[in-house]
């Protein structure tokens, strides 16, 4: 491990939480695939930790067909009792269902706006956001509750403040993190 200052809540013993940290938490990435994965599994984060989720992103990831959208939103019955019998994922019926649910919405998100980059744009403005030790905003409380409008569930304020993060509309670099910048 490097001698680097990291945010306070970066567990320095999980490699895959440190990658998560130094490579991608906070870096912009508007790439809808990319903003899909992520929509869903901030959903499985609501009342656990993020590093639960990162530790089964893979498993995730198998689970869910790679994230591939077109073939989330057919899932059926049968496919939801596979994610239930799945020990590798969270096995939250609410939050799978959540999950199809929200990717069938996010699809008209998309068609509605071109992308989802697009819809995110109409809050944000294009504009990149530096502020830390907050857990929601007024940005991340207008979208939540245009998610929730549009039937989304597990979209609450904190969980889309942490996804704003996560895809780097917000900067949230602990000021002694070697990553911290200021606007």
């Amino acid at each position: 491990m490097d001698d680097k200052k990291r945010c306070k809540w970066c567990n320095l013993k999980n490699e895959l939480y440190v990658k998560y940290h130094d490579e991608e938490w906070c870096r912009e990435n508007f790439d809808d695939k990319y903003l899909y994965e992520m929509l869903i599994l901030e959903s499985f984060q609501a009342g656990l930790s993020w590093e639960c989720v990162l530790n089964k992103r893979e498993d995730f990831r198998k689970a869910y067909d790679n994230f591939d959208i077109d073939k989330v939103i057919l899932y059926d019955d049968k496919k939801v009792s596979e994610l239930l019998s799945n020990e590798k994922i969270i096995r939250n019926k609410l939050k799978i269902k959540a999950s199809i649910n929200n990717s069938k919405i996010f699809k008209k998100i998309q068609k509605e706006y071109g992308s989802f980059c697009n819809y995110l744009k109409t809050f944000t403005k294009g504009k990149k956001v530096y502020e830390i030790n907050k857990t929601t905003s007024e940005l991340s409380d207008n979208i939540s509750k245009d998610l929730n409008k549009r039937g989304m569930k597990f979209v609450g304020s904190t969980i889309i403040y942490s996804y704003l993060q996560a895809v780097g509309v917000i900067n949230s670099h602990d000021k002694e993190c070697f990553l911290y910048k200021k606007l």
